[in-house]
């Protein structure tokens, strides 16, 4: 259907070196092309323009992605958020604000991977910190124009690796605009193939389309809380969707269980299905009825006596209880709020948007609520 080559694509390989090297090592790539298209040679990025014609507006941005919100509506674990909103209730979902209604997070103090949880914090951490490395270079920059690039760019790029060159440290950096590509929308087993050999990039439809039917290409098998903050959009049905019990069973568990997962390369990103639980969370479950020497032996396979499916079934069934609970109490939350406005009289454009915002989170509630009910009723069958 569609080849993009190399030299059609907005990458670090065809801005300009002579930009490149401005920025101090170690600028982060997804900063530099943000950077590019805020301050770039005018004439040069004139040769865009049937192609950022076509962009989200600003306000298109405003109104699907959560890092623009108000304080209120974004709560989450972020420092700067704490700054402008120390207190109210937590209306996004946890993966995404990294907070609960329903309990306080105990401590963990053991750095390590969490891509799908504390997602806003992390978009905004990188967003600040792009931020001060390009003003450190155009101190003039506005803040409007450089974050409206960087969202751009976040929510539209492609996976790409320089020629020659290995993966970065920070898998956000191995991107590049690929021009008309980012038209496609998103279906989770979408009939496109799409290959990328390191110089081209090549869509190709794996049936046949009718006249007048739309194209989708996959962005990959991802939760909705992660399609909500990198694209702005959920799915009604995702078969890709999870939800993590991390801060759920670390609340539940003393420090020498934790200790004893980190030790048995066991610790966090314990996922949960609507088909089931990752072999993760079986593991943690096994911690509240067994000893330390029982748990060694079963986990080094040297004996299954201790095991009982049973009991697992139930720790686990009571983490995901935890979560349905924090789905009913947040979801009665933001009807209150709902409510509350279906009883002004007369709605302004801000409470229009916001009551929009809110009938969409209450309906990402909805389906963590079925999740976890769905969930619930597979954990343990054929034990």
């Amino acid at each position: 259907m569609l080849i993009v080559p190399q030299t059609a694509m907005l990458s670090i390989d065809s801005i300009p070196s002579s930009f490149v090297d401005l920025f101090p090592k170690g600028t982060s790539i997804h900063g530099i092309l943000a950077a590019y298209l805020t301050h770039g040679d005018p004439k040069t990025l004139k040769e865009l323009d049937a192609w950022r014609n076509v962009w989200p507006s600003w306000q298109e941005l405003e109104d699907s992605t959560p890092i623009l919100w108000p304080a209120h509506l974004r709560r989450s674990n972020s420092t700067s958020d704490d700054e402008d909103n120390p207190s109210g209730p937590v209306l996004l979902p946890p993966s995404v604000s990294g907070r609960w209604n329903t309990f306080e997070k105990a401590p963990v103090d053991i750095d390590y991977d969490t891509r799908y949880q504390n997602m806003l914090a992390q978009e905004e951490n990188r967003l600040t910190h792009a931020w001060e490395q390009v003003i450190s270079v155009f101190p003039k920059t506005e803040w409007k124009t450089f974050a409206y690039y960087w969202l751009i760019i976040n929510s539209r790029s492609f996976y790409y690796l320089s020629p020659g060159k290995n993966e970065p440290e920070d898998w956000n950096d191995a991107i590049a605009m690929v021009p008309y590509a980012d038209y496609f929308n998103h279906e989770d087993n979408a009939a496109c193939e799409v290959q990328f050999d390191h110089i081209d990039y090549t869509f190709r439809a794996t049936k046949r389309y009718e006249k007048g039917e739309e194209v989708y290409m996959s962005y990959g098998a991802h939760s909705n809380d992660f399609l909500f903050v990198e694209y702005g959009f959920v799915l009604d049905k995702n078969l890709s969707d999870t939800i993590y019990l991390d801060d759920i069973i670390f609340q539940d568990l003393p420090i020498s269980d934790r200790k004893e997962l980190l030790l048995q390369n066991a610790f966090g990103n314990y996922e949960v299905t609507a088909t089931g639980v990752h072999p993760r969370v079986e593991t943690a479950a096994c911690l509240k009825y067994m000893s330390k020497r029982d748990f060694r032996i079963y986990i080094e396979g040297r004996s299954k006596r201790a095991f009982d499916g049973g009991k697992s079934a139930q720790v686990i069934r009571g983490w995901i209880g935890v979560y349905l609970k924090e789905s009913e109490t947040t979801m009665e939350i933001i009807s209150s709020m709902l409510e509350k406005l279906s009883d002004a009289r007369k709605l302004g454009d801000r409470e229009k948007w916001e009551k929009e915002r809110l009938q969409m989170l209450l309906g990402r509630w909805r389906q963590i609520q079925e999740l976890c009910e769905e969930a619930l009723g597979v954990v343990g069958q054929g034990r």
